[in-house]
């Protein structure tokens, strides 16, 4: 048998990888439940909102801005992004996986404008197939060259090592079974970078590693579809050049406001508008529990339409109707000590029976994988076995079920002490869903969970949210909503993200109701305008849409200088808000020195805003200055605000203001 070099060894290995790849990146399905319709990533994917963090010799994790980019390229062409090691964090079903495929498209067909169009080897590993046991390369050669037999886990270390370059993405921390654990795996040794500390690897993840190198380390952060994303998407992946199609989507997402912040997140986005185009009629939906109901409900419809077995359709009914052990599974999964979002095929279809397991299975809610089972390092490559593992198709799902099961434990608990013991267990600011799901679901559960919620220090407000789950009517909450925006509503930085959310979703109610905002104080959230002008992005990455109730915004920051450009962003985007009387920016100086720009550009003035009068404050260490509309200076006002010229104006008033600025 002749001797391969290294050098056929590599080549073998770079076909072998590119016939992996293209096999997943050719299998997107953005429907479970249509299993004959896959496809090729290219064809769907499309730029949603991609952020990088920027640090100045520093290597604290909150320390520097947020800055968008436009494209994922950037992640690894950006100047500022010069590193060996990146993290790319995203919440569950905001395409961390799909830009790994891209990229994976990208390198195996040679794309021009790729960062990956010289690299010689790219490595991608799906992190949750992987064994905490195993090595690195024992996991290239299982996952990605299983079955050329010229190759050998111990070649795999030499090929990398003569490659002029490597790139390696590890998708989904957050699902390796050894996460944040204290074997010394692979994973975490190239988290670290202690292993392929010279190679550039990128992970993705839901949340930092606990133990990562941060000097090293440059952090991305995925936030979502703005309309600009979901519009790109509509028309090349679901409706083509079709106008009136494009129309009807977007007339059934404007009808169903209540899942505007379900639909920032693209896999859901990419579902709703899939299953609208699909439909004739579109449903309205008043919560996001009557979307999930709609929704398991075509996924067991289109199972049962294509059964050729009239035999099997009760047994589809009965299992479409009675889970109640998959939902001890998913609640047991999401809320035990160590959360579990996999399963072995074999215990689970024990549990659950062959019938209801095939049938969940085939309907596309339960998915398989095939994961390489290895009980100690030493195990050799060729007596490695396979095993089959299930999970949800998404943790939404797994908490969509679950939440059937904490509404059984909900009512067998006697007082509010035996609640809150069950509920402190169950961290609504991870699993924000399962408690709106639940609300939904049982009214009587959502009652007292709602006055569980409002017990906790922030809960107030998404326990508004639960109150509009459990009665699918805004009527319902209005009160509340009214409540809220009398005072000022404070959206702060060190908000947790369920908490900013939920404010902001509230808000947004309001402005549709037409319930007066009293004032909306963004501190230090840093907020800056997207591309369309029509949302503030908050440094959390949501964004928060024009409110035509809104009455009074003010933006505190610290050290934060704006251009010309970003100060018309904002003054444009206060002009869209129609009821706006004042804008005030309150920025404490900083090493920035003066933080807003001497003077504005008529031009960058909007109309609106001098129509109106809208007062724009620039509050100072040392006094407070005003816009003059018409001339874009900053002026010293009299005690009242107002300006030379203006009704009420006192002279006296002003000249001691002027004195104080001197």
């Amino acid at each position: 048998m002749e001797r391969l070099t290294v050098q056929d060894k590599k080549s073998i290995l770079i076909n072998s990888l590119k016939r992996r790849y293209k096999l997943q990146y050719d299998a997107i399905q953005p429907i479970p439940y249509i299993k004959d319709r896959l496809y090729c990533v290219d064809k769907v994917f499309v730029e949603g909102g991609t952020e990088i963090h920027i640090v100045k010799g520093a290597t604290k994790e909150k320390e520097g801005p947020w800055v968008r980019v436009d494209s994922y390229k950037d992640i690894f062409t950006d100047p500022r992004m010069k590193a060996k090691r990146r993290i790319i964090e995203a919440e569950a079903g905001y395409g961390k996986s799909t830009v790994a495929l891209q990229l994976a498209y990208d390198w195996c067909n040679g794309v021009k404008d790729s960062p990956f169009k010289d690299v010689e080897i790219l490595i991608l590993l799906r992190l949750r197939q992987l064994n905490s046991k195993i090595s690195i390369y024992q996991a290239i050669k299982l996952f990605l060259g299983p079955n050329d037999p010229r190759i050998k886990s111990t070649d795999i270390k030499d090929i990398i090592e003569s490659c002029s370059s490597v790139e390696v993405l590890l998708d989904g921390y957050d699902e390796f079974p050894d996460r944040d654990g204290a074997t010394g795996s692979d994973v975490g040794r190239i988290i670290t970078s202690n292993l392929f500390g010279n190679i550039d690897v990128t992970l993705t993840t839901r949340y930092l590693p606990k133990d990562y190198d941060k000097e090293n380390t440059k952090l991305v952060r995925l936030v979502g579809f703005d309309e600009k994303a979901r519009d790109q998407y509509i028309r090349k992946a679901v409706t083509g050049k079709d106008a009136e199609s494009v129309a009807k989507i977007k007339r059934a997402l404007k009808s169903n406001p209540i899942l505007d912040a379900l639909c920032q997140v693209p896999l859901f986005f990419v579902m709703f508008s899939h299953m609208t185009h699909e439909k004739v009629l579109f449903m309205r939906f008043n919560s996001v529990t009557e979307f999930f109901r709609y929704m398991m409900k075509c996924f067991h419809s289109h199972k049962s339409n294509k059964s050729m077995d009239r035999n099997t359709r009760p047994h589809n009914v009965t299992y479409e109707l009675k889970f109640t052990e998959l939902s001890k599974v998913a609640f047991e999964g999401l809320c035990g000590e160590n959360q579990q979002l996999s399963w072995r095929k074999d215990g689970l279809c024990t549990r659950l029976g062959q019938g209801f397991y095939k049938h969940y299975n085939a309907v596309g809610i339960l998915v398989e994988e095939e994961v390489y089972n290895v009980t100690n390092e030493q195990t050799s490559t060729a007596d490695i076995q396979t095993r089959t593992d299930v999970r949800f198709y998404h943790q939404l799902f797994c908490e969509w079920f679950a939440s059937f099961r904490l509404v059984e434990i909900v009512v067998a608990t006697r007082n509010a002490s035996e609640l809150k013991n069950v509920l402190d267990k169950v961290d609504p600011f991870n699993l924000q869903y399962l408690y709106r799901f639940t609300c939904g679901i049982s009214p009587a559960v959502g009652k007292r969970i709602i006055e569980y919620l409002k017990s906790r220090k922030d809960g107030n407000k998404f326990a508004i949210l639960c109150i509009l789950e459990q009665t699918g009517e805004v009527d319902g909450i209005k009160d509340n909503v009214r409540d809220l925006c009398s005072e000022y509503v404070v959206i702060k930085d060190d908000d947790s993200k369920l908490l900013q959310r939920s404010t902001i979703q509230l808000l947004e109610i309001a402005s549709r109701l037409d319930i007066p905002i009293s004032c909306v104080y963004l501190q230090f959230c840093s907020p800056r305008v997207d591309e369309s002008g029509l949302n503030l992005i908050l440094q959390s990455g949501l964004s928060l849409s024009i409110l035509s109730s809104l009455q009074e915004l003010v933006i505190r920051d610290d050290n934060r200088r704006l251009t010309n450009e970003e100060l018309a962003a904002i003054l444009s985007y206060s002009s869209q808000c129609t009821s706006l009387k004042e804008l005030q920016f309150d920025f404490i100086l900083g090493a920035v020195g003066y933080i807003l720009p001497d003077t504005i550009p008529v031009t960058s003035i909007p109309s609106s805003l001098k129509s109106r009068n809208v007062k724009v404050w620039n509050i100072l260490n040392y006094g407070t200055y005003r816009l003059n509309l018409q001339t874009g200076q900053w002026q010293a006002c009299d005690e009242s605000g107002n300006l030379p010229g203006e009704e009420g104006f006192n002279e006296m008033s002003y000249q001691l203001s002027l004195a104080n600025f001197n």
